[in-house]
């Protein structure tokens, strides 16, 4: 099965160079177990855009489609046996990263 990783925090800081190395460790021992599909961060919620074509015309406003305290910094996508065990791997990666983790599977 195929879980999403999304990371969530409260700052738009980037990663310290000492929850970097974690992350590169994370990323590194994922991919040596066969569990890595994809990972990346992202930029800060300033830097979005949100598209709403529902109508009869296309809305394009700037920044995030939800203001909130916090949002989402980057994400994983994984390969794991069941939900426990993306549950724990995105244990160790919250560790990891210094962030907290929602886990959810593709359907």
């Amino acid at each position: 099965m195929q879980f999403l990783f999304s990371v969530i925090h409260d700052s738009a800081g980037l990663a310290t160079p000492e929850e970097m190395a974690a992350i590169d460790a994370f990323n590194l021992r994922l991919q040596q177990e066969g569990r890595w599909v994809f990972a990346g961060g992202l930029g800060a919620p300033g830097s979005a855009t949100v598209v709403d074509n529902r109508g009869d015309k296309a809305l394009v406003t700037d920044g995030p489609f939800l203001e909130s305290k916090e949002h989402l910094a980057g994400f994983w996508i994984i390969e794991a046996e069941d939900h426990d065990v993306a549950v724990r791997l995105a244990t160790e990666g919250s560790k990891a990263c210094n962030r907290k983790i929602e886990v959810r599977p593709f359907l």
